[in-house]
């Protein structure tokens, strides 16, 4: 792999007392095997061929490789097998991302979790399989490490719990941001009991669909609306339509539009845009400016087969703004741009030429897209 140079936007904030990571995360990793631009989902009986294939770390992993490509110090505990897969997952995320696995471990006679994710019509679809891990959270992390946030699933017992303080609590009580997304209720019981652990977080990151589902509420406006009632700062994701935020803390009120782009494969995306709004929150930046740099992240990961592994960095963020600003298109799309991203210009000038980008994905070398930013 090529020399990456680094970038740190957190630079100028940085001190001598500051924790060693700047966030800590823990879940399940999967291997993931991606296949996107298939013209239609299997039926039975049937074959069906895909443009692409990806192979990668997934699960957690998709949020730890976003947040390391953004520049941050990125812990990650998680439960590893000692298989083939296992040790591609460790080796991928410990040594070409640079991921801190102080607190994850391997385990003999316990395979790997595996992920397939298709990728049809601009949305995907999963089968997975796998096991519980050997050991609970708590068993797993102990003491969390010292880290400016976290990022965990609100619906996760094992992060919150139903009695008694767990590890976020720990967290938090030692300096750390709580910020949380909340995945898809399997049941569709949709409890509201997982929202009332919104008062032990600080951002609050959820689709369109959960958020309404849970709020029991018929628009993402209403839904965001109910959020910021519940935590600082409610952020609604909505797919093409952009994303809605509150930041009760400022008044802060935004609704930023989805970048336009060839959207190749959904898989991570998400967990990009939240891995962006973090580097924003720790930063300091504005609200709407927060999340238009999420916006921006999460669309040229769309652009790229491969999870976790196409998750942008720095790299990927300047090529974008300095071809943006070497355009010459007079369009009011593009005129728009240049002024919702204006920000930019203070920052990329600073970043390395050899900064972190993209990784192909490792099985699959061909899998990445070129030329289609």
């Amino acid at each position: 792999m090529p020399h990456r140079q680094s970038f740190d936007p957190l630079a100028s904030r940085r001190t001598d007392d500051d924790p060693p990571l700047d966030v800590f995360v823990w879940g399940t990793v999967f291997l993931d095997m991606i296949f996107a631009g298939m013209p239609s989902a299997p039926k039975a009986g049937t074959e069906v061929w895909a443009e692409g294939l990806a192979s990668c770390p997934g699960g957690i992993a998709n949020l730890a490789v976003a947040t390391r490509r953004l520049g941050l110090r990125t812990g990650l505990a998680a439960a590893f097998s000692d298989d083939d897969y296992g040790d591609f997952c460790w080796r991928t995320l410990e040594q070409q991302e640079g991921i801190d696995l102080g607190r994850s471990r391997r385990f003999a006679d316990w395979h790997s979790p595996v992920t397939v994710s298709m990728s049809v019509d601009r949305d995907r679809s999963m089968v997975s399989h796998g096991h519980p891990s050997p050991v609970p959270a708590s068993e797993l992390i102990g003491t969390p490490p010292r880290s400016r946030a976290i990022m965990v699933d609100l619906a996760e017992d094992e992060a919150f719990g139903a009695s008694g303080p767990t590890w976020v609590d720990r967290a938090r009580d030692n300096g750390s941001l709580v910020f949380a997304d909340v995945g898809w209720d399997p049941k569709e019981q949709w409890s509201p009991h997982v929202l009332d652990r919104l008062d032990r977080c600080d951002v609050f990151m959820p689709n369109a669909v959960e958020a309404m589902a849970y709020t029991g509420t018929s628009t993402p406006v209403e839904a965001v609306y109910a959020l910021a009632d519940r935590v600082p700062v409610a952020i609604v994701t909505n797919g093409p339509d952009g994303a809605l935020g509150i930041d009760a803390r400022t008044g802060e009120e935004v609704r930023v539009p989805s970048l336009r782009v060839h959207e190749v494969d959904p898989t991570g995306a998400g967990d990009v845009f939240g891995a962006a709004l973090l580097v924003g929150t720790l930063a300091e930046w504005p609200l709407e400016q927060r999340m238009t740099f999420a916006s921006l992240c999460a669309g040229l990961a769309l652009q790229q087969y491969g999870g976790s592994l196409a998750a942008p960095g720095w790299g990927d963020l300047a090529d974008w703004w300095t071809a943006l600003v070497s355009d010459t298109s007079g369009d009011a799309y593009h005129r728009s741009l240049r002024r919702r991203f204006a920000f930019l210009d203070e920052i990329v000038p600073r970043v390395p030429v050899l900064a972190c980008r993209r990784a192909t994905a490792t099985i699959a070398r061909r899998a990445d897209v070129q030329d289609l930013d």
